[in-house]
């Protein structure tokens, strides 16, 4: 398996009040949580066991660490004097 990092996008949905993360990376990768840290903390579970799932050719012995990126953003507004 050559050596691959993993890119999660993580939007903030502001009516949900969640991070929602997918990936293209990752087949099938949708996760929300409210907090950065929580985001990651489930990614840490989902990812190799959708990567399973969907990449089953890939055998248990070829596994290894791999860098995860999660970009997150947040948009929020101000109010500043004119």
């Amino acid at each position: 398996m050559p050596r691959m990092s993993i890119l999660v996008r993580a939007e903030w949905d502001a009516e949900a009040q969640v991070f929602v993360a997918t990936s293209e990376d990752v087949p099938g990768l949708v996760a929300e949580a409210a907090t950065p840290a929580e985001l990651h903390q489930k990614l840490q579970i989902l990812i190799p066991e959708l990567l399973d799932l969907n990449l089953p050719h890939t055998a248990p012995e070829t596994f290894q660490e791999v860098p995860l990126y999660i970009m997150h953003e947040q948009v929020s507004r101000i109010k500043i004097h004119a």
